[in-house]
């Protein structure tokens, strides 16, 4: 009888999908909250640096994914990716706003790792009412940081250097949780 009241917590599961933008397709990983999304936050897209990919995500996304759908795209050119023309900062931007549009988000919360915290604060910059707040490793420059308007938490690079995030992903995916759940806004 009491195995029935005591159900394991559902493990939330990656999967990837293939999104249209305007270079080509992009390769997505995404991960779903088990409530089935009904009463979720804002969707956070998970912005690797420049020499990886979506995989860099694999341990984070299900850990940040529990209030929130959470979705992993290799940038232009990168991973499973169609490549973009100039493989340039705002061409990823433009991709990201592009898989936004597709699927209907009004807001979206970002979290750039190095190069995708360029492309963060290129997205945060170019469209400010698409994006809501802000987590950032490696932030480029200084000076683009003031250009943008949004909630931002900057994380200690060092969290991220392994792509795996090992026994760090648990306490990475708290704080992020706890900065991105203390900045919802109430209607």
């Amino acid at each position: 009888m009491a195995s029935k009241l005591f159900a394991p917590p559902v493990k939330i599961r990656t999967r990837r999908a293939y999104f249209d933008c305007r270079y080509g397709q992009l390769h997505v990983r995404t991960a779903f909250p088990t409530t089935g999304g009904f009463d979720e936050q804002a969707t956070l897209f998970c912005l690797h640096p420049l020499d990886a990919s979506s995989r860099a995500f694999s341990r984070l996304l299900p850990l940040l994914a529990d209030v929130r759908s959470a979705y992993a795209p290799d940038l232009p050119g990168h991973g499973e990716s169609d490549p973009s023309p100039t493989n340039s900062v705002a061409d990823a931007a433009a991709a990201i706003a592009d898989l936004a549009g597709d699927l209907r988000l009004r807001q979206i919360d970002l979290l750039g790792v190095q190069y995708g915290a360029a492309v963060a604060l290129e997205i945060a910059g170019a469209r400010p009412e698409l994006v809501r707040c802000l987590v950032l490793a490696g932030v480029p420059a200084a000076e683009r940081l003031k250009a943008v308007k949004q909630q931002r938490l900057i994380v200690d690079p060092a969290g991220f250097a392994d792509a795996s995030f090992g026994a760090d992903s648990q306490v990475l995916a708290k704080q992020i949780s706890a900065f991105l759940c203390s900045h919802v806004q109430t209607a």
